[in-house]
């Protein structure tokens, strides 16, 4: 199980960052692809209810990556975070499947009580560089969210979401050639 899903993560960015060149080089230096093994950790750490442990855990992920994903929140299947950098997950967010995040991207909070305060993201989201999505409130699935946008309103599946704050239009759909997470065809 965990050798399929170890495999499963080097696919995933092998499919989404053309210059990845082998699966040795995935597993040794892509830091997006190491917060999100540190990410499980800290979170099986959390379920437990060893908080201050798997508290710990994500800062030692947080130091080494420069990736922040709060052991609290739920993550799906095959997420990719390209160039991770600066990239923040808070307590309660939910990231759906098939999820691609780029370097600069806040799934932030906007309230200070223990509510649920951070975004649900669907599957399929691309979401880019800088962008912020701030508050609970919901990017239904296969969603385009702009570089630097500041996303505060739910958005209906097959958004594109651009601007300050960020304006939802509806996505057109790709042709039989293009891949729904293929940022570039929306260019």
């Amino acid at each position: 199980m965990a050798f399929s899903r170890l495999r499963e993560d080097i696919a995933v960015v092998r499919a989404h960052d053309p210059a990845a060149r082998s699966n040795a080089e995935v597993f040794l230096a892509y830091s997006g692809l190491h917060a999100i093994w540190g990410y499980r950790v800290a979170h099986r750490l959390w379920l437990w209810r060893w908080r201050l442990a798997a508290r710990i855990c994500s800062q030692l992920v947080r130091f080494a990556t420069g990736v922040e994903i709060h052991p609290g929140a739920t993550i799906g299947r095959r997420l990719f975070i390209d160039h991770g950098m600066g990239v923040v997950i808070g307590e309660t967010a939910v990231v759906g499947d098939d999820v691609v995040l780029y370097h600069g991207v806040t799934l932030g909070g906007t309230s200070s009580r223990r509510e649920v305060r951070h975004p649900r993201i669907g599957d399929g989201v691309v979401i880019g560089a800088g962008a912020s999505v701030l508050g609970a409130i919901r990017i239904g699935d296969r969603s385009i969210i702009g570089a630097n946008a500041v996303v505060v309103r739910d958005a209906p599946p097959d958004s594109v979401l651009t601007g300050i704050p960020a304006r939802v239009r509806p996505r057109t759909a790709p042709s039989d050639t293009e891949s729904y997470t293929d940022p570039a065809i929306y260019i």
